[in-house]
């Protein structure tokens, strides 16, 4: 059995924070990702969470990314900009990006924004919210490092190169997508090898090909394209569009986050965000958009299910309640935090074990 330790969202983002000011981050940019990674283990998807601290930092320290990127923004086109994330943090390039976007969208009721040198930008449903925050619609590319293969093949060659989107609701829920092109996550097959659990069959090959339940060697492998040929159609898309289209690495270029210290990694992004009142007033979409919430309510239920949600609807509610109850982290991972944390002369704040949280 795992053990648990919960820890309150606003004391893991400060030390976070501080971590990441200590590699050489300023205040702002260091509050931003300690925010956008606590707020991927609230919204249930840990594998995008504070466990990445310790693989961020030393790419930092060994100066495949930019601590003080100056990321630049260049209007190509009437409702399109590029975006030079000069190697820095992904996530500080894509929030610009997505800003930009909107502010696009504002003026020509559509905005499209691509980031070129760029790096891992974390959970793909940030920018969906930041989207959503703004009131606008918006989809989100990415490309990635090399994890499943291209369709017939037996070697990595795409990443798993998720896509996300957000659409605001009226009074109910918004719709919020983000998904991998993978079976599963790759950083939740890192996860699992991290806690030294297995994984389901048919989710990975190891590195000779081989199917496997061995979360190590699946992680050193290969990791299986979901729906077989259509996700490996979707990962090409997300790599020609985000990769080929923006000036980006492409075709098994993207460096590895874990593997490759070798030069930065020159991911890239393709942000759209639309204008919801395009086509009607707002408050007519708006009412449209919660009739559908409203009928996905009333659909019948399958045999075992309570209760059907939009989508993004199950992270809302483990966010609301891990706000209340604290951050679940693994023993193994706050491990790994307290010793990032002695590096930097910060310690880790105590948390509450599983019994004293109620």
């Amino acid at each position: 059995m795992t053990t648990l330790k919960y820890f309150p969202a606003d004391e893991l983002t400060a030390f976070a924070t501080r971590i990441f000011t200590g590699t050489g981050m300023t205040d702002a940019d260091a509050a931003v990702i300690a925010r956008d990674l606590v707020k991927a283990n609230l919204r249930g998807i840990d594998s995008h969470g504070v466990s990445r601290i310790p693989m961020y930092v030393e790419r930092l320290q060994r100066g495949l990314v930019n601590p003080r990127p100056n990321v630049g923004v260049e209007k190509v086109a009437g409702a399109v900009s590029i975006v030079d994330g000069d190697n820095g943090m992904g996530f500080i390039a894509s929030h610009k990006a997505m800003d930009e976007a909107v502010s696009l969208a504002s003026q020509n009721g559509i905005g499209l924004v691509g980031v070129h040198r760029s790096t891992h930008f974390g959970m793909g449903a940030l920018y969906a919210l930041q989207a959503i925050e703004a009131g606008y619609i918006s989809m989100i590319f990415t490309n990635s490092s090399p994890a499943i293969p291209m369709w017939g093949g037996r070697t990595t060659f795409l990443g798993a190169s998720p896509i996300a989107a957000g659409i605001p609701g009226g009074k109910h829920a918004p719709y919020v997508m983000d998904m991998a092109m993978t079976v599963i996550a790759r950083g939740k097959i890192r996860l699992a090898a991290m806690k030294g659990e297995a994984i389901p069959e048919g989710l990975a090959l190891d590195i000779e090909g081989n199917p496997t339940t061995d979360a190590a060697k699946a992680f050193e492998g290969v990791c299986l394209p979901f729906g077989g040929v259509k996700g490996s159609v979707l990962a090409t898309l997300m790599d020609l569009m985000s990769g080929v289209l923006t000036g980006a690495n492409f075709g098994g270029d993207v460096k590895s986050l874990y593997f490759d210290h070798s030069e930065p990694q020159n991911v890239g992004h393709l942000f759209f965000a639309i204008k919801p009142d395009l086509f009607m007033s707002l408050e007519n979409f708006e009412a449209r958009m919660d009739e559908y919430y409203e009928r996905i309510k009333a659909l019948p239920a399958a045999a075992g299910v309570t209760e059907i949600m939009m989508p993004g609807e199950p992270e809302q509610r483990r966010e609301e309640e891990r706000l209340k109850t604290g951050v679940p982290i693994t023993a193994n991972v706050v491990s790994d935090l307290t010793n990032e944390g002695e590096r930097f002369g910060i310690a880790l704040p105590q948390g509450r074990s599983e019994g004293e949280v109620s």
